[in-house]
């Protein structure tokens, strides 16, 4: 299945919260459902608000949520769900701090790109450096002490200061950033991830 490219507040109306598709520092004005409400785009949206879902439903509502925020497929969201389940302690928060150390992510949170697919696009296109070596990979997972900073030619990108400036210092507890150098001071846990999904429905969708 092909990564979705279509419009970002049409996902946001779909699940009825804000997923920050285009990042906590958009510009773009109001959110549609600040003015509309969280009602699923298309004309039966009311009867799909109105309908009450099974507990598969909410299960994979849920899931789909955290995977559209991320932006990962399906294939791999499942990946990351069977190797969490094998880590100790609860198999939700391992879940998403798996999700969280994602360098694509973490190239969001500390500031250089104002949302997770500008991100990735950084990522893939070889500007990111993590501990002074180049890597394109998106889904690489940072440790504690990693240090990531871009490349001379993407410190140059006009979106990489405006981001920064825009978003000042809303950077998570468990990052650092000076500068253009961001540090991973220790591993995320529940309370530092936007509380916009129940992680243990996506725990009990995947283990019906």
């Amino acid at each position: 299945m092909a990564r979705y490219t279509g419009p970002k507040f049409k996902i946001d109306r779909r699940e009825g919260v804000n997923l920050f598709l285009k990042g906590k520092r958009s510009s773009s004005g109001k959110h549609p459902i600040d003015r509309k409400g969280a009602v699923p785009p298309g004309q039966h949206g009311q009867r799909l608000l109105r309908k009450r879902r099974s507990d598969f439903g909410m299960q994979l509502r849920e899931k789909q949520k955290v995977k559209r925020m991320y932006g990962i497929l399906e294939k791999q969201f499942r990946r990351y769900f069977k190797n969490a389940s094998k880590e100790k302690g609860n198999t939700g928060t391992a879940l998403m701090r798996t999700l969280e150390t994602r360098l694509d992510n973490v190239v969001y949170r500390v500031g250089f790109a104002p949302s997770r697919a500008a991100a990735r696009q950084l990522v893939t296109h070889g500007h990111t450096l993590l501990n002074d070596k180049k890597v394109d990979i998106p889904s690489q997972c940072v440790k504690v002490g990693d240090i990531i900073t871009l490349t001379p030619k993407a410190q140059k990108l006009s979106s990489v200061p405006e981001s920064i400036k825009a978003g000042g210092e809303d950077i998570v507890p468990w990052l650092r950033r000076k500068a253009l150098v961001g540090n991973v001071v220790k591993l995320p846990q529940s309370e530092d991830v936007e509380a916009i999904a129940n992680e243990q429905l996506i725990v009990e969708f995947y283990s019906r």
